[in-house]
């Protein structure tokens, strides 16, 4: 199975839709998946999400099939705290400085990450012992109706899937998701990745013979659509790429 995750186009946040530059992402993004096929789409119920997957699924003439807990009200109200050195700005706990993971005090592997000094006693709705509860648990349910049950560190293939799967989310979600998704500890990946407007994850389930298999990041934050559109190319609309 390949499942494509991409990112919602550029967005009007208050009013929950995409902008004009997010309306032409969108319409990018879907002239890049028709190069490879896609047998299902996915979305969470996010207007921005929404309408990013719209141009897919008109396009392969498929319905949109909702998904709530990729929704990133969800992880905004579980991977978040508050930044008292920027006026008590909320903040995501993947926007903490990446040098803070690697202090000294933390320099050790074989600590747990829920053990880094910079996230411990922070305020707001962070909690690292419960925060992946709800999202460990909903990912195992979304990859076994696919046919992959996770279980003893690895996932058991009920039924090798060949379809091609696109899901439309968020930025919040596919951080939060991918360091449990792809079995990296958080704060390793939270201090070394980002991820920009349409970006599209490619990730491969391999269908052994063994009966056994484990997500493999094909390509991460991959824009190859936004420079064959001539799209302006700003990561975030901050930093020229």
């Amino acid at each position: 199975m390949i499942l494509f995750v991409i990112r919602h186009g550029d967005p009007n946040y208050a009013s929950d839709v995409l902008t004009p530059r997010g309306r032409r992402q969108a319409e990018a993004i879907a002239r890049r998946l028709a190069t490879h096929g896609v047998d299902r789409i996915f979305s969470s119920p996010l207007g921005r999400a929404r309408e990013t997957a719209a141009p897919t699924a008109e396009l392969f003439n498929l319905p949109v099939e909702i998904e709530d807990w990729t929704s990133e009200s969800h992880t905004w109200s579980e991977f978040t705290f508050i930044d008292h050195d920027h006026n008590d700005r909320k903040r995501w706990i993947f926007d903490v400085p990446g040098w803070r993971f690697h202090e000294k005090e933390d320099h050790d592997r074989s600590k747990d990450w829920r053990q880094c000094r910079c996230l411990q006693n922070l305020d707001g709705d962070y909690r690292p012992d419960t925060c992946y509860d709800r999202l460990m648990a909903a990912s195992d349910a979304f990859l076994e109706k696919l046919g992959y049950r996770h279980e003893n560190n690895a996932y058991t293939i009920l039924q090798p899937n060949e379809e091609r799967i696109a899901l439309f989310c968020h930025a919040g979600f596919i951080m939060c998701w991918f360091p449990y998704l792809l079995g990296i500890p958080p704060h390793l990946f939270w201090s070394a990745f980002d991820i920009t407007h349409t970006g599209l994850n490619v990730i491969h389930f391999k269908n052994d013979d063994s009966g056994l298999t484990w997500p493999r990041c094909l390509a991460w934050n991959d824009l190859s659509h936004i420079h064959e559109s001539r799209l302006p190319l700003l990561h975030n609309n901050r930093i020229p790429l």
